[in-house]
Order: C-alpha cells, then structure tokens, then sequence
C-alpha cells in the first residue's frame, strides 16, 4: 500500500487553562505535510486570530516555526474564519475563534523524516475577563518525503 495511505497523523496535547492544544501532522497532495495546530478552547473563551485591526487592544494569534532547512513552507498559515464583533472592553473590532480552531501551514519535506518545533503565543478573554498572553511550544514529528523511484 501507499505511504500516504498508511500514514497516521502524531498528536500531543498540552492544556493551558480554558484552552488546550493539540499538533499533528499528515502528508498531503503533491509530496507536502500538512502541519495542524489545533486550538480546543473552552465554553465561553476565545481566541484572537492571527491578523488584528491594530495592535491597541488583544494580541493576535502568534504561530512561530523555528528554521529547518529541510522543511520548505508552502503558502502561508491558514486559519478559520473568524468572528468579528466589537469589544466594548477594547473599544475596537476584534477577529477571535472559539470552539476547536485549526490552525494549518503546508511544508515540503526535502528528505528525511523531520522534527518541526515552534510556539503559538495566545491570548485568551471571554465577555469579563481575558488571562494574560501565553506561549505553549510544541515539537512536532513530520514523515520522511515520498520520493517517487
């Protein structure tokens, strides 16, 4: 059987108050890894997604790859559509996902089964409250390039 039909995304969570996350990743189309950080966050918290109407109020949703130069990013992060509402507390717009948000960037692996690692730095509110930014890193393994004979 194929590699890519065989191959089963590897996953650890790490909890972090009202939001825990969850990293895998699978091959995909074409050769790539699709790399999944996904957000489980609880009932009446959000996230702030990744881009923001300006930096006065929550931070943004950070996902930070370190460099492995046998790992060669396809396109940029993905991520869910966001609600979009005004926050009185901020006084601005604001963009956040609550829910289980997957957040997804695409790698070419080069050769040889890899290690992405990282960190996503989070904010994390509900309507009275928001918990100070926090930073969950993560190590995650990627399989070997499915090079064609």
């Amino acid at each position: 059987m194929h590699p890519f039909i065989l191959a089963t995304a590897l996953s650890t969570m790490v909890p972090t108050g009202p939001v825990s996350w969850s990293f895998a990743a699978k091959p995909v189309a074409d050769g790539a890894v699709a790399v999944a950080l996904t957000a489980t966050v609880g009932e009446g918290w959000h996230i702030y997604a990744t881009q923001l109407e300006n930096d006065l109020g929550p931070i943004p949703t950070t996902i930070r790859f370190e460099k492995n130069d046998a790992l060669v990013r396809v396109g940029e992060l993905a991520e869910p559509k966001p609600e979009e509402v005004f926050d009185p507390n901020f006084e601005m717009q604001v963009r956040y996902h609550s829910g289980t948000p997957v957040f997804v960037q695409r790698f070419k692996n080069t050769g040889a089964a890899q290690v992405v690692t990282g960190e996503v730095e989070f904010m994390v509110c509900n309507d009275k409250t928001c918990l100070p930014p926090e930073v969950v890193k993560f190590s995650i393994d990627v399989p070997a390039a499915d090079v064609k004979p």
